[in-house]
């Protein structure tokens, strides 16, 4: 039997359900559990900076940790480079700054108060440090292991994995959550909020909606078998029928 895989779902900058999902983790697989985070550390939530320090001090000690690049990980990236606050993927054409989004709550965690955008970009370039900049940049957008992928958003069904295209990783929705398909995999996923993780068959959705003020859900796997993690042990998470 292989040994259990852990994953977390996004985070978004709530640090204090960051440690409460790494307790449950460790009461369920030891300090040393594997650990795959599902990307998107930061935004809406305060403590953003705090996650980042978190999750790259766990990796500098050596922890089997994987961390996934999501969307709003991206998007703080792309701010800091290129001082860019509106995504094409973002429908609601909102920008990243705004409050549904979360940005501002990110450059506040580093200090960065200035309302305007050129001001607060400015201020991020001298606040956020280039270590946590580069860590973000190298972060991978997929881990395989055996028949479990995890991932940010979901990918193109089709479409080898090394022929995705990135952005599909870390935003897709349309075609991939409405396919019913069988892929190469079970792929375990976050970024589309739901009020409670779920169990689709081809897929599993973690995102409970932390960012929105509902719980993070620590998950176990062992195969394609998954249970999440609560107070009181391992709940079997199944399809729907």
């Amino acid at each position: 039997m292989t040994d259990p895989i852990y994953a977390i779902p996004d985070i978004h900058g709530q640090d204090a359900l960051l440690d409460e999902a790494l307790e449950r983790v460790a009461r369920d697989g030891g300090p040393q559990a594997t650990i795959v985070f599902l990307g998107d550390l930061v935004d809406r939530g305060p403590d953003s900076r705090a996650v980042i320090e978190r999750l790259m001090q766990g990796q500098a000690e050596g922890r089997p940790w994987r961390v996934l690049r999501g969307n709003h990980d991206q998007m703080l990236l792309d701010f800091l480079d290129r001082s860019v606050i509106h995504s094409p993927r973002v429908a609601s054409g909102l920008s990243w700054l705004n409050p549904r989004l979360g940005g501002a709550e990110t450059l506040a965690s580093y200090g960065v108060t200035a309302p305007d955008p050129e001001a607060a970009h400015a201020e991020a370039r001298a606040a956020v440090p280039q270590a946590h900049r580069d860590w973000l940049a190298r972060l991978p957008l997929w881990h395989e292991a055996g028949p479990l992928l995890f991932v940010h958003a979901g990918l193109r069904p089709g479409v080898a994995l090394d022929r995705q295209d990135p952005d599909d990783l870390m935003w897709i929705r349309a075609g991939f959550l409405d396919h019913a398909e069988p892929h190469p995999w079970l792929v375990v996923h976050g970024h589309t909020a739901l009020d409670h993780p779920a169990h689709f068959g081809t897929r599993i959705d973690l995102d409970g909606g932390a960012g929105f003020g509902r719980p993070l859900w620590p998950a176990v796997f062992e195969g394609r078998g998954c249970w999440l993690l609560t107070d009181s042990g391992r709940e079997p998470l199944t399809p729907a029928e």
